[in-house]
C-alpha cells in the first residue's frame, strides 16, 4: 500500500503511541481510525449547520415537515403485516 510522509507534533506522536499502546494497534490503525472519525464528525457538523440554518426559516421548516409527512405515510406501501 502506498503511504506518505506527515510531520505531526512531538506531543501528537506521543499521544499516537500511548493511543496505540492501549489498544494493542498499530499508530497507523489508530491514526487512519482517527481521521474517519474526524471525517464523520465534521459530515454530521455540516447536517447540523444546515438543519439550523434551515429551522431559521419557518416557511422552508415548515415544507421540510410536510415532505416528511408526505414520505411517512409510504414506508410501508405493499408491504403486509407477517
Amino acid at each position: 500500500m502506498p503511504s506518505t510522509t506527515v510531520r505531526i507534533s512531538d506531543t501528537a506522536r506521543e499521544t499516537l503511541r500511548e493511543l496505540a499502546a492501549r489498544t494493542g494497534r498499530s499508530m497507523q490503525d489508530v491514526l487512519e481510525t482517527a481521521i474517519d472519525a474526524y471525517r464523520r464528525q465534521q459530515f454530521f457538523d455540516e447536517v447540523d449547520a444546515a438543519f439550523r440554518a434551515l429551522k431559521e426559516s419557518p416557511e422552508e421548516w415548515q415544507a421540510e415537515i410536510e415532505e416528511r409527512e408526505a414520505v411517512d405515510g409510504s414506508l410501508a406501501d405493499g408491504l403486509e403485516e407477517e
